[in-house]
């Protein structure tokens, strides 16, 4: 798995955003494959996240490990996923996920995932994300520390 910054001059299709586009680039294994030989529709979601988990680390430098450490925890509590088109075995794709909104308990992120031999869009949505404490398993704020993190 590769990730580097992109920084596009045209935003995601989805919405207008102030924060940085990251991609990170992955190739469609034999498990992700189902009975209709493509990807299967769960997998796009493992997609999301792994490049995600990834560009955390690289990109903000406050990797998952950091927010554990802290008693935090990233939960996903909405997804609206969209899919254009499906991925074959071996296809390599590009995710580009943003940050499309910060608030006060959480985020809502921004994705694409782009077949990287047709340059066309397999998929693309929101994830909603709520910052949690670990000990209660309950909203938590959004510290300013992190909202400057992830503001670039």
């Amino acid at each position: 798995m590769t990730s580097k910054p992109y920084f596009c001059i045209k935003p995601l299709p989805l919405e207008k955003n102030q924060y940085s586009i990251f991609e990170t680039e992955l190739r469609v294994r034999p498990d992700d494959i189902d009975m209709f030989n493509h990807v299967h529709n769960s997998k796009y979601l493992d997609y999301v996240l792994a490049a995600r988990y990834e560009q955390m680390e690289k990109f903000y430098g406050m990797p998952w490990e950091h927010f554990t450490q802290l008693g935090l925890g990233w939960v996903v509590s909405h997804v609206d996923i969209n899919f254009k088109r499906p991925l074959l075995m071996n296809d390599l794709m590009l995710i580009r996920t943003g940050i499309l909104t910060m608030h006060e308990k959480g985020c809502s992120v921004q994705f694409e995932i782009i077949n990287k031999k047709t340059n066309k869009v397999a998929s693309d949505g929101i994830f909603d994300y709520v910052l949690i404490d670990l000990n209660t398993s309950r909203g938590t704020k959004v510290s300013e520390e992190m909202i400057l993190a992830y503001s670039i």
